[in-house]
């Protein structure tokens, strides 16, 4: 067994894969506190944050997802007499 290897495992590459996943992690932080100063500039300009947020997640779903959960929504809403 070599220095590098610590009971078969590749110290090196195990330290290479952990500092990669902390640098990732610094950047999501770091793009989550972005993402939370737009909100907060779309706020303070009078938009609805919630509304916001919601157009946002719908726009990420596939188009005939989107299409179906808005018609199951309308069905309950309708049953409801909403």
């Amino acid at each position: 067994m070599t220095m590098a290897e610590v009971g078969g495992i590749a110290a090196d590459r195990l330290r290479a894969f952990v500092e990669r996943v902390e640098r990732l992690e610094e950047e999501k932080a770091a793009l989550m506190a972005d993402i939370r100063e737009v909100y907060a500039e779309a706020k303070g300009t009078g938009f609805d944050v919630k509304a916001l947020r919601q157009v946002v997640r719908l726009r990420k779903m596939d188009v005939s997802e989107r299409q179906e959960r808005e018609a199951i929504l309308d069905l309950y809403k309708a049953a409801l007499g909403m």
